[in-house]
């Protein structure tokens, strides 16, 4: 078997303060899409160094950032959260959102004109090819309200991540999170088990998987073959805090959020 390079994962950034960790720390961007904000948005917010809201996301912010905060002004809350940028293809922003956010300044990038891509997509390229000031050699970006609603939708963030294989993205609800295990790398995933589990997957995505094998779950994967028609490991349980990942085809890791 050819060596390969670990790749190491944790949900730390669900934590109230993220713990140092040996190796360098991650540099966190918060995206914001247009479905409902999980409840832990805040808590993303104060760790990301940049935020952007993706069209429709920024009335989400707008409305729902202040519901957090029920015992404060919500204007002092709107002004608080303020986006770095917006940017998409501006169909769904409400007028007076755009008018008051960029009243603060806040960046607003304009891309009606480009149909072809979706808005996280938009975004996710903007903060890999424009965003300034920013560590991209230890990037994560979280993107909330990426889960829920629209099937197609769905379908659509997943073919993001697919598609900037190369960056370290995950998809939040309130439920659950999802990221792309690349083929390229060995994976070592630490589970934070005061926040997520005990319920996980694995799904092959873009092609079967010939063989798959982990380590710490309740129904490890040994030389295991995957594809859709056949087997996926969906419904598994995380038994350790360390678990193993290696494939032969790029694999969807999910597992739940617990509701605390």
């Amino acid at each position: 078997m050819i060596a390969m390079d670990l790749m190491h994962h944790s949900s730390c950034f669900l934590l109230p303060t993220i713990p140092l960790q040996r190796r360098p720390s991650l540099t966190y961007a918060l995206l914001v899409l247009n479905q409902n904000l999980p409840r832990f948005t805040p808590l993303l917010w104060n760790h990301a160094q940049l935020h952007l809201c993706a069209d429709g996301g920024a009335n989400r912010l707008y409305d729902e950032m202040p519901l957090f905060f029920p015992q404060e002004d919500a204007s002092d809350v709107r002004r608080r959260y303020k986006p770095d940028v917006i940017k998409g293809d501006m169909d769904s922003i409400r007028r007076e959102v755009l008018e008051f956010y960029a009243s603060l300044g806040t960046e607003i990038v304009d891309k009606s004109h480009d149909q072809d891509t979706t808005d996280l997509h938009k975004c996710v390229t903007y903060i890999r090819d424009s965003a300034s000031g920013l560590d991209k050699s230890n990037l994560c970006v979280l993107v909330v309200g990426a889960l829920g609603g629209r099937f197609d939708q769905e379908m659509g963030n997943l073919n993001v991540i697919c598609r900037f294989s190369s960056m370290r993205i995950v998809l939040l609800s309130n439920d659950s999170l999802i990221h792309l295990l690349p083929r390229t790398y060995c994976h070592e995933i630490h589970i934070q088990t005061s926040v997520e589990g005990p319920h996980c997957g694995l799904i092959p995505i873009g092609t079967p998987s010939k063989s798959s094998t982990t380590t710490g779950l309740q129904w490890d994967l040994n030389n295991t073959a995957m594809e859709f028609g056949g087997l996926v490991s969906t419904s598994n349980i995380v038994k350790e805090e360390k678990v193993t990942v290696q494939s032969d085809c790029d694999l969807l890791w999910t597992i739940s959020i617990k509701k605390l």
